[in-house]
């Protein structure tokens, strides 16, 4: 039988890569904890509204004890580490090589760095107890929509998952309330999986209210500071 002429690397040298960047961000990341996963364009610039967004979240995320964990280059993820890292907070950058991102940015306390999507994309949902999406394009997009599917099957607990901008995410949602729920490919409260703001005192309250009824469950006194 004849082979085809795609020409990529053998799955058999790609496991114990994709396998050993796991490991070894699971071994950094369990000394640090939970944190709360960022996602966002890397095209957009530092004088766009957005970058100030993610950088407050940053501020704030680092202000209440909660690590940063975002993608390491420039745009949103830049934004998100920068406002952890400068308050003094975690800020882990998943650092990833790709032809038009050329380097990472310089606000991380933790760096991780991979070849393959596949274990970066795992180390953001198995280490993140609430997930954040500002405006993005493919990319964010998939992070966005793995992690729905993800808690929908019931893949991962139960998390956050917060829209930051709300003019840029509305239109998507209601597209998915009149093409995906009408023809029930979706299930009729799955839109809930998702809460939409532009105010970042609620994403912060949505974020810790979650987390405390988290410890109350556990028995545990607080997770996070007031």
């Amino acid at each position: 039988m004849s082979r085809n002429k795609v020409v990529r690397t053998p799955v058999n040298r790609q496991i114990p890569v994709i396998m050993s960047e796991m490991q070894t961000a699971a071994d950094t990341l369990q000394e640090i904890g939970w944190g709360v996963s960022v996602f966002g364009s890397a095209r957009i610039k530092p004088d766009s509204p957005y970058y100030a967004m993610g950088e407050a979240l940053g501020t704030k995320l680092a202000q209440a004890g909660l690590p940063v964990i975002a993608g390491g280059g420039p745009g949103i993820m830049e934004a998100a580490n920068k406002g952890a890292y400068t308050s003094g907070g975690q800020s882990i950058g998943l650092n990833i090589k790709l032809p038009k991102e050329t380097k990472n940015n310089d606000y991380q306390t933790h760096s991780l760095h991979f070849e393959y999507f596949y274990s970066r994309k795992a180390t953001f949902f198995m280490h993140s107890a609430a997930f954040i999406a500002l405006p993005g394009g493919f990319g964010t997009l998939d992070e966005l929509f793995e992690v729905l599917t993800l808690i929908q099957t019931g893949k991962i607990p139960h998390a956050p998952i917060i829209l930051m901008g709300s003019d840029y995410w509305s239109g998507l949602l209601k597209w998915i309330a009149n093409e995906l729920e009408p023809r029930q490919l979706i299930g009729p409260n799955d839109l809930q999986l998702m809460t939409m703001t532009d105010d970042i005192d609620e994403a912060m309250h949505a974020i810790q209210t979650f987390m405390q009824s988290q410890a109350d469950q556990l028995g545990y006194a607080a997770i996070i500071p007031e």
